[in-house]
């Protein structure tokens, strides 16, 4: 059991048979009656954001979310195919069960696939990721002075903001999380 005194982001607990992701979290005691935790949960079997409002203290039941090396191989069209580390076991998810993390999927990359009660929920990604620039305008001399920055497009064809000495075929380094450019590699 976790107490909702207790949220972070990040946190999983069940509610009505179904895991679910702490997005955002706010205590909040008012002037008059009893402190109470609003809090964005995010169903990881459906990927919707729900609003609940919970008593201060109240309990809720762990989700217990399991973790498994797994290495993404290709997209077939409809679904991302993975092979399991230790089986060589192969999974399918589908786009809504990969969500956002497409944008950052590489082939023969590992990352950690999330069950919860032997389902497969999501992907879990690294922090950050290396990719190949494939299209970008290319930096006009004097133009790295203004401190701007421009749309490039990644080889798994997520587009991200770089700053103008970025050209095309370079490898930079990109935020999971965020979509940000990090650094050149």
């Amino acid at each position: 059991m976790i107490s909702t005194n207790d949220f972070k982001t990040g946190v999983s607990v069940e509610i009505d048979g179904d895991a679910y992701i702490v997005v955002e979290f706010q205590h909040v005691k008012p002037g008059k009656g009893s402190a109470f935790v609003r809090a964005k949960l995010r169903n990881t079997r459906t990927g919707a954001v729900i609003e609940r409002t919970f008593n201060a203290g109240e309990k809720l039941p762990k989700a217990h979310l399991d973790r498994r090396e797994m290495q993404y191989l290709y997209h077939d069209g409809t679904y991302y195919v993975f092979m399991d580390n230790e089986n060589y076991e192969q999974s399918l998810l589908s786009e809504e069960q990969i969500a956002d993390s497409k944008n950052f999927l590489k082939e023969n990359m590992n990352l950690s696939i999330l069950f919860f009660k032997g389902e497969i929920i999501g992907v879990d990604l690294p922090g950050q990721v290396e990719l190949e620039v494939v299209d970008t305008e290319p930096g006009i001399k004097g133009d790295t002075a203004s401190g701007g920055n421009k749309p490039a497009t990644l080889e798994t064809g997520a587009v991200v903001r770089v700053p103008f000495f970025i050209n095309t075929g370079d490898r930079i380094r990109v935020n999971t999380k965020t979509g940000e450019y990090i650094e050149r590699c």
